[in-house]
């Protein structure tokens, strides 16, 4: 038995397009560092044995990295998106206070 979800959630559609071009544009940084990693290891792949940081080679460094810089943009995104979304919800408040439509109703 699917019963559905206890609550209806509607976003915001302006909300909704923000966090989607934070999230294509992190995306886009993230996915640029990655590229640059794939090209090394294809082109170049003696450099991957050059050390480079703390006596680890430029493969786990980089590798290292990327995961480091994945964790700090999820974190970012959320720190971002979650402002944004108290932003509205003020915005709705004060609309509602004045007797109007809020932002998500």
């Amino acid at each position: 038995m699917d019963h559905g979800p206890a609550v209806e959630y509607q976003e915001e559609t302006a909300l909704s397009d923000y966090k989607t071009k934070i999230g294509l544009r992190f995306f886009a940084i993230y996915g640029i560092a990655f590229t640059g990693f794939v090209l090394i290891n294809t082109f170049f792949p003696q450099l991957m044995k050059v050390k480079v940081l703390l006596g680890l080679n430029l493969a786990v460094s980089y590798g290292f990295g990327l995961i480091i810089l994945a964790i700090i943009m999820g974190l970012a995104y959320n720190a971002v998106c979650t402002k944004k979304e108290q932003e509205y919800e003020a915005l709705a408040k004060q609309v509602d206070a004045h007797g109007g439509k809020g932002a998500g109703k």
